[in-house]
């Protein structure tokens, strides 16, 4: 899509909107490029329109963003091969410098892979009025008007939506407790300990690779233990990172190409979730920091 340079006040109104637009448009959508293009979408409709007629510039503005969200959504429910497999390459990555704990705080708030899993098994209808009204605050008169719904039906899609999300399990100990438990996991892993590996992973962790030929899914710790041992050894360098502000780890060949990105979700002291990105191509789109 491309870009129209905006100037002027109305610019300088939706500037100042951008950042939040944008985090609409991501929750909606699990893509920070697909967020791009509705932001912008949402520019040129401002810009075809007569400031005169418009009251609540923050409203108009989210009302475009949501409908435009919607549209998509539902374009990729007639495709359903646009999953979010197809999007593990958009985990950003950070260095982990053990932030200050006012720092791990907004880590707990933010919406990280369990959530976008979820989100992404709900209907559009569903994720609209629980993203714009537990999400942003936006009434639920209004997401009923972009749903071209009533605000009781609106409400009881936000609470059905409500009630999947809230089966996620949230992670606990954010910050030195859950380093402590994935700087246990990668030692045990390194010395070859099987029962320690067995002792920080939960008996149903589940482990998820990105790989060049696609995504492959392991249940259950001994199976998640024993890939753990075979593959310990592969990296000739690896450092701490923040992914999607999960505690993770980046690894790099002997030659400081990127090996793989693996994310660790940690519950009540045990490992529940693994995602490693080995794929060349897609570790190739990420933001990457280099080798220390």
């Amino acid at each position: 899509m491309s870009d129209t340079s905006p100037t002027g006040p109305m610019a300088e109104a939706f500037e100042a909107q951008r950042d939040r637009l944008r985090a609409v448009a991501y929750r909606m959508l699990g893509s920070h490029a697909d967020a791009e293009d509705v932001v912008q979408e949402a520019w040129l409709r401002l810009s075809r329109q007569d400031a005169a007629t418009i009251h609540n510039l923050a409203g108009w503005l989210t009302t475009v963003v949501g409908r435009i969200s919607l549209d998509v959504l539902r374009s990729r429910q007639a495709r359903p091969e646009a999953s979010y497999d197809a999007r593990l390459s958009e985990l950003v990555v950070t260095l982990d410098d053990s932030p200050a704990p006012e720092e791990d705080a907004v880590l707990v708030d933010s919406v990280g892979l369990a959530l976008l899993v979820v989100l992404e098994s709900l209907g559009p209808s569903e994720r609209l009025a629980f993203v714009l009204h537990d999400l942003f605050a936006v009434p639920f008169d209004e997401v009923g008007q972009i749903l071209g719904k009533s605000t009781a039906a609106t409400k009881m899609l936000a609470s059905r939506a409500r009630r999947k999300v809230q089966t996620i399990e949230r992670p606990t100990g954010i910050g030195r407790e859950q380093r402590e438990v994935v700087q246990a996991f990668l030692a045990a892993a390194r010395r070859g300990d099987f029962e320690e590996l067995l002792r920080v992973l939960d008996p149903e962790v589940k482990l998820t690779v990105d790989t060049p030929s696609g995504v492959v899914v392991t249940l259950g710790a001994t199976k998640v233990a024993v890939g753990a041992q075979l593959s310990a050894g592969s990296a000739a360098q690896g450092r701490a990172v923040l992914v999607n502000g999960l505690p993770g780890i980046i690894s790099w060949r002997e030659d400081g190409t990127p090996l793989s990105v693996v994310a660790f979700t940690v519950v009540d002291g045990r490992i529940t979730d693994i995602t490693v990105v080995v794929d060349p191509a897609k570790l190739a789109l990420m933001d990457l920091p280099d080798p220390a």
